[in-house]
């Protein structure tokens, strides 16, 4: 009984004289499945981060960050460390989270309010929720 591909069922496979064969690795990605909806990823990513709702401080608690960074302001040059616990917006999205900062004060501008550190970092006053100083020495002045 003859089969139609009896004429080129032993033929010997074909290879290429002028291009090189490609991979096993090459060959296997051209069957790989694509990304038909770029950037689709990354969305369902992002709309599952979660962010932290602002919490805005009370009259007593405003009163006493006022104190503190009064405080601070009037002895910057004694250099004293103090960690910042502030409010950072979020860039994307609403809400953000509550962040860190351990340093030294370079500069307070309170025209525009803002707490310059002196590795660089930028806080709005009005975002600070929490000053605590490491030491309180400063105020006795520099022996």
């Amino acid at each position: 009984m003859s089969n139609k591909y009896d004429d080129i069922i032993n033929l010997p496979h074909h290879v290429s004289k002028t291009r090189p064969q490609m991979s096993m690795h090459d060959r296997a990605a051209q069957f790989s499945p694509f990304s038909a909806l770029t950037g689709y990823d990354a969305a369902i990513k992002e709309t599952g981060r979660r962010t932290e709702k602002r919490i805005e401080p009370d009259e007593d608690e405003l009163q006493i960050l006022n104190m503190k960074l009064k405080l601070l302001i009037d002895n910057i040059d004694e250099e004293p460390e103090v960690t910042f616990t502030y409010f950072k917006p979020d860039e994307r999205k609403s809400g953000g989270k509550y962040v860190e900062v351990f340093g030294v004060v370079k500069k307070a501008d309170e025209f525009n309010r803002l707490i310059v550190m002196q590795g660089g970092e930028k806080i709005k006053m009005d975002d600070v929720v929490e000053i605590s100083f490491s030491d309180m020495s400063f105020l006795y002045g520099k022996e």
